[in-house]
């Protein structure tokens, strides 16, 4: 039965219900709903820089760096124990210019470390006779990507001579707390926000996911807080549980919250509300058989899914005598007392 044919039928039932769906949860709404949950996963946005050549390095201010003359120690400041290289290498200025002796001023803005090497060889050249030079970078920070949110140690780290993957800079983060989602790890690149599956590179080794980091990315791995169901009703602890990985299944949600109340339930009446509120979905499961109770393990819940737990009749009769009998205790007793059916209470001092 189609959802169009679901609403006329609930139409006709009960005018005031019409403006949602009650479907009940058979073997075929639950293997749709798994497809449907993988069809959103295949839909994951790959990686735009896949498959593009490594670019080398380009020097920019405020890198620094460390230049080589062999058989010249004269021109090389030697780095030591107590030396780090980047006092003793060459920063890139503002202007993007080095200053090297007998090279003076050289523009390596923007230049790889090949041609930076050249230039100064041609320089030099003028003064050493055939020079042998070694250049590297002994210092990067001109280019950075920042690390947010659910990491054990939020970061700027900055780009190197070797591509930055996202894995990467989680690992230089020191991985991620308990709390993260990383169904929904968001990457933000020049205003626009992107959303990775991180999940999927770990457990299904789709290395689309894995992006190629550029300068300015704001990496930011979420917390859990829009990962949650809620589990109400009848049942032993209602309370929020979260999606761990993404994944949580009605079976899962009603165990963790102590399975249905043996007294009051109605097993007859488990909802799963879906949706906002102009236009909800309820699924319904009749959980009498004990084989239903299988189709709650491959029921998939999706984030701000409510589980409902109904009450039985005969519970709900209990609870309205138990309103009742206080008033109509108020309201015989005095009757009864004057007809000497009840004898009067004393007070003895």
């Amino acid at each position: 039965m189609n959802e169009s044919a679901v609403r006329a039928r609930a139409k006709k039932a009960n005018p005031d219900d019409a403006r949602f769906a009650l479907v009940p949860i058979t073997p075929e709404v639950a293997a749709k709903l798994q497809v449907d949950a993988l069809t959103s996963r295949a839909k994951r946005q790959p990686d735009p820089l896949a498959g593009t050549p490594t670019s080398l390095y380009r020097v920019a201010s405020p890198d620094v760096l460390s230049v080589t003359v062999w058989e010249h120690p004269e021109l090389t400041i030697p780095a030591g124990a107590f030396r780090a290289d980047t006092a003793t290498g060459s920063p890139v200025m503002a202007d993007g210019n080095i200053f090297y002796p007998h090279a003076g001023l050289v523009a390596v803005d923007g230049k790889t470390l090949p041609e930076i090497r050249e230039l100064l060889t041609q320089r030099l050249s003028k003064v050493l006779e055939k020079p042998q030079l070694d250049v590297r970078v002994a210092a990067f920070r001109a280019y950075k990507v920042f690390v947010t949110g659910e990491v054990k140690v939020s970061s700027t780290l900055p780009l190197t001579d070797v591509p930055l993957r996202v894995l990467d800079a989680i690992n230089l983060c020191q991985g991620v707390t308990d709390q993260a989602d990383l169904r929904h790890v968001v990457l933000t690149r020049k205003g626009t926000s992107h959303s990775i599956d991180l999940q999927a590179t770990s457990e299904e080794g789709d290395l689309s996911q894995n992006w190629i980091l550029v300068d300015g990315d704001v990496l930011h791995v979420p917390d859990l807080t829009l990962q949650k169901v809620f589990v109400l009703g009848e049942v032993k602890t209602p309370a929020t549980r979260f999606l761990r990985k993404g994944r949580l299944s009605l079976a899962d949600a009603l165990s963790e919250s102590g399975w249905l109340s043996h007294d009051s339930s109605s097993a007859a009446g488990i909802y799963v509300i879906r949706g906002d509120y102009d236009k909800p979905k309820v699924y319904r499961l009749d959980a009498r058989s004990p084989d239903a109770l299988l189709l709650a393990t491959a029921f998939p819940l999706r984030p701000l899914d409510v589980v409902f737990v109904s009450t039985h009749k005969l519970t709900q009769w209990n609870r309205i005598v138990t309103q009742l009998l206080p008033s109509v205790l108020a309201v015989s007793q005095p009757a009864l007392y004057l007809n000497g059916v009840v004898p009067p209470i004393t007070v003895t001092p």
